[in-house]
């Protein structure tokens, strides 16, 4: 079972050059993180991003299991 969600640029279609990787708790954590990236690195608006561009993006964030450190 997954813990957690991420997001690779370079897995977006025509940002293969990107080397930036999100990951968070949660999905919504996640598409916050995806537009301000957007945002900053590539001088997009997500506010212009259509649904079809959304649904495309969805597909692109995955579940993960990452290792939390364990407090001693």
């Amino acid at each position: 079972m997954s813990n957690a969600f991420a997001y690779a640029c370079r897995d977006c279609e025509g940002m293969e050059a990107c080397p930036a990787s999100i990951v968070a708790a949660s999905e919504v954590e996640v598409w916050k993180l995806i537009e301000l990236h957007a945002e900053f690195a590539h001088g997009e608006d997500p506010a212009d991003w259509d649904q079809d561009t959304r649904t495309y993006l969805a597909t692109l964030i995955k579940p993960v299991d990452v290792r939390v450190k364990e407090e001693a």
